[in-house]
């Protein structure tokens, strides 16, 4: 299977690079780098590790597969002694002072941050334009957004400025912007990965993904962040994948897709159109093909920000200044307050501040708040029938194609529309992978929960197939 990890593992072992020059040329594209992916470069304590790595295999010590590879972080996650600004005017100065589970495990398995990217403020965006960085700008067209929320570490592995990077996923903030720069971009079941030192946006359904080039690298980088962890109870025991395991491509007989989000009339008709293609050419390999029912998109997407937005508001309320962010001092404490977080926090993230708030409001929860809370607990219920049917489900990412920067910024609501096809999946608490064939802007695959080793096999047969 292709492996960049693999391949520069090998690279370093029979010591054709060593770790010490390949970090410095990651380094030295990401100081040239004009797509605005990076935060802050994390350059002596990159180079000190890659020492480290150099002197083991002039040792003759073994390494392991991840020791000396080097990669990117969104900047919504701990890293001890580093700025994690989650790319807001608020947290601008401020350094972690503890590592999150999933960046640690990483960091044991010998692998190298070299850069905390740039992402929507919070993960409030789908484009990575909401940031005090400058819009992430795409991979392929720097004229387009680089999506988001996780555009940076979308667009740093696309030009190959990171061999792989962790972002985060709540409503679509990996599969969006991998989709956006034809890469591959994994959500895993909920829980499978500790969220423990992820800045918290919508706590029900963020999650911990891998960024990369291939499918072999985003299971390689899998194994190794999931697990359980005493620091997050929502975090679930999980079983390795193996390489044999993705390489059996012949486990999936019956595959679904809703065909109301391809009888949409938001979706781009090129879009439709290659899907259908898609679902013809898998035909073609004698696989059962259904067409499923499902809620509208629309709904999908109220539903989500619903939920999304109390939680961001009411995971936001300790953000004023006190212990830690940009405090702007006024008059007395409640005007502190209200001055530190209007001053410092983005539009957009105010926008679901508000919203979030009138959501949990006094006289609008129960008609609000728990009509979505009820219309989660039927969405996850119509995805338990449908996987009775179906082994996997196959969906475009998007229903269209990346806007041009600045477009995003002035029709939010088109922002949301964007996340139609990823936000259900979201709210089921589902494995979900993009890949960078079957449209324009790629193709979902998902399967029940805790079947994350699924989509890595279905994802090999469609590398073949479409």
């Amino acid at each position: 299977m292709d492996s960049q990890i693999k391949k520069i593992h090998q690279q370093l072992v029979s010591k054709e690079i060593t770790c010490t020059e390949l970090v410095q040329r990651k380094l030295d594209l990401l100081k040239k780098n004009t797509h605005n992916t990076a935060n802050s470069l994390l350059e002596s304590s990159a180079l000190e590790l890659a020492a480290k790595v150099d002197a083991k295999i002039s040792n003759g010590e073994t390494i392991g597969v991840l020791e000396g590879i080097p990669f990117g972080i969104k900047d919504v996650y701990m890293l001890q002694g580093t700025y994690t600004t989650a790319s807001s005017n608020l947290l601008k100065h401020y350094k972690s002072a503890y590592t999150a589970t999933a960046i640690q495990k990483l960091l044991d398995a010998g692998a190298i941050p070299i850069v905390k990217e740039n992402c929507d403020s919070f993960g409030h965006g789908s484009s990575s334009e909401n940031t005090i960085f400058g819009a992430v700008k795409n991979a392929i067209n720097p004229e387009l957004v680089g999506g988001g929320s996780s555009g940076g570490s979308a667009v740093n592995v696309a030009k190959d400025y990171t061999i792989f990077s962790i972002g985060g996923d709540t409503g679509g903030s990996i599969r969006q912007p991998a989709g956006y720069n034809k890469i591959y971009g994994l959500k895993p079941t909920y829980g499978r990965i500790s969220r423990y030192g992820l800045m918290a946006y919508a706590s029900s359904t963020d999650c911990v993904g891998p960024l990369a080039k291939s499918i072999e690298d985003i299971r390689i980088v899998l194994n190794v962040m999931s697990g359980k962890d005493a620091k997050d109870q929502t975090s679930i025991e999980s079983e390795s994948i193996s390489e044999e395991t993705i390489a059996n491509t012949n486990t999936v007989k019956t595959i679904g897709y809703f065909k109301n989000f391809i009888e949409n009339d938001a979706i781009d008709t090129q879009i439709k159109n290659d899907f259908l293609a898609s679902i013809e050419k898998i035909k073609a390999k004698g696989i059962e093909v259904k067409a499923l029912d499902f809620f509208k998109s629309d709904i999908l997407v109220s539903t989500y920000y619903t939920l999304a937005m109390a939680e961001t508001a009411s995971n936001l309320s300790r953000l004023d200044g006190t212990n830690y962010g940009n405090r702007i001092e006024s008059e007395n404490l409640k005007e502190t307050y209200a001055v530190t977080r209007s001053e410092n926090f983005s539009e957009e993230t105010k926008r679901r501040i508000v919203g979030g708030n009138q959501v949990l409001s006094q006289g609008f929860s129960d008609e609000i708040y728990l009509k979505g809370l009820a219309l989660r607990d039927q969405i996850s219920e119509n995805f338990n029938k449908d996987f009775e049917e179906v082994d996997i489900i196959i969906s475009p990412v998007t229903p269209s194609t990346p806007p041009k920067i600045g477009d995003s910024l002035k029709d939010p609501l088109a922002m949301y529309l964007s996340d139609a096809y990823t936000v259900g999946f979201s709210l089921g608490q589902l494995p979900t992978l993009t890949i960078p064939q079957g449209t324009s802007t790629g193709i979902q695959i998902t399967a029940a929960k805790n079947n994350d080793a699924h989509v890595l096999q279905f994802a090999n047969f469609l590398k073949e197939t479409i």
